[in-house]
This record gives C-alpha cells, structure tokens and sequence, in this order.
C-alpha cells in the first residue's frame, strides 16, 4: 500500500519535539465514513540484543457481526501477516516512541499485499502530551483511519469504569477529551483508547470492543504481540 513520505527520521531530540507540535494539527478527527471490515493490528517489541525494533503487522478480516452476536468468541480470520526489524534510532525518551517504532512499522505495512481499511496501534494516538503518539503519528503516514489501544496510560487523568465488559471512562487533559478508558472483559483491567487519526473516539471505541472478541487485547493487536514476540527472540 501507498505511505506518505512526510519526513526523515534522523533528527536530534529538539527537533523530534518540534516536529510534533507541527505534525499534530494535521491529524483528523473525523466521523469514520464506512464501518471497517479489514483491520490491521500493528505491534513492536525490541530485538533480545536490544539493537534492533521488530514490527509486525496482522491483517484480520472481522466476523460477520450478525455471527458475532449469536457466537461472541468467533475467531477473525487473518488475512496476512508481515514483519521487519529495523537498527534502534535513539535511546528510549517519554513522549518520542514513535521515533524509535514507527520506521519498523512503516517497513512491515509497507510489505502489505492488502490494503487495511483501518489500523489499530499497540500505542497511545493524541492520548499523548503533544497530541501526537505512535499512533497518530503512524496514522498522518498510513493516512488512513487509525486508533491507538495501549496498555497503559501516558499521560490524562481518568476515573476507573464499571467492572463491566463495555463500559468506558473518558480520559482528559484539563477539561479537553483525549481519549477513553475502555472495559474489554469484564472485572480486567481497561485498555486505553484513542484516536489515531480520520476517526472519533466513538468510532475507536466501538471498533475496539467489537475487534476485543474473547482477551483484553482487540484481536489485531493481540495477534501482532504474539508474533513479535517470537520474532524478537530471533532478531
């Protein structure tokens, strides 16, 4: 699939902050025009020698949801899978992931034979200081609708949701919405959602949950850890 070339990676810790700030305006949050069949989970891992950031991506497409309703632990059927590795860029700083992963993801998208309808990134989207996380960083280069689901909160203050699978919290900066803490299974801890880019949080959110068939983790992300993690063990 076609991605946008929007910059180079070798760049000093300044100038990664500074091009944050200017990226992030261009993210578009937007209503999601059509409801994805084709999902994408991107994840990353680094190598055991700790040189290299192994990415994979899992292509899934979604059960019917008419099926899902009557078989809630119907498994998605993958379509595809890539990987790459790619040399460390930098040391890890908080709040300049996406300058140590994103290059690694782009490779393994880049090997794609099909052309995802949406991504979902192990990592935050504008749940991030300068509104500009892995995932939305990865989704002004894949320009297309794009949702981060991490694990763990970056950054926001937020008030637990119900036990309930389903239920959510909105997670905020100040008084500004950046993103929802989400109940995936009941009485397991939430995951933290947000937008990537070219979607609402309401989109992220429903998506999430639908692609969260049976684990905590949405299928496509679940399925991308797995295979990075064998994968760097091997790197």
């Amino acid at each position: 699939m076609q991605i946008k070339k929007l910059h180079s990676w070798n760049l000093s810790y300044s100038q990664a902050i500074t091009l944050q700030k200017d990226l992030a305006p261009k993210v578009q949050v937007i209503e999601l025009k059509n409801q994805p069949k084709i999902i994408a989970g991107l994840d990353c891992a680094l190598s055991k020698d700790g040189q290299r950031i192994v990415a994979a991506a899992v292509v899934l497409k979604l059960p019917d949801t008419t099926v899902v309703a009557a078989q809630p632990t119907r498994a998605c059927e993958i379509v595809e899978t890539t990987s790459a590795a790619r040399k460390v860029p930098l040391p890890y700083i908080s709040g300049l992931l996406s300058f140590r992963e994103a290059p690694a993801c782009i490779a393994a998208v880049e090997k794609l034979k099909t052309c995802p309808d949406l991504f979902i990134v192990d990592g935050q989207g504008i749940a991030h200081p300068r509104r500009l996380g892995l995932a939305a960083h990865l989704g002004l280069f894949l320009d297309k609708p794009t949702i981060g689901c991490a694990k763990s909160r970056l950054t926001g203050a937020f008030e637990q949701p119900p036990p309930e699978k389903g239920t959510y919290t909105l997670l905020k900066d100040k008084d500004k919405v950046i993103g929802a803490v989400v109940r995936t299974r009941t009485n397991i801890k939430p995951v933290f959602v947000s937008v990537g880019n070219k979607c609402l949080l309401k989109d992220a959110v429903k998506i999430v949950l639908d692609c969260a068939i049976k684990y905590r983790l949405p299928e496509p992300t679940r399925l991308a850890h797995q295979q990075v993690t064998r994968l760097r063990l091997k790197t």
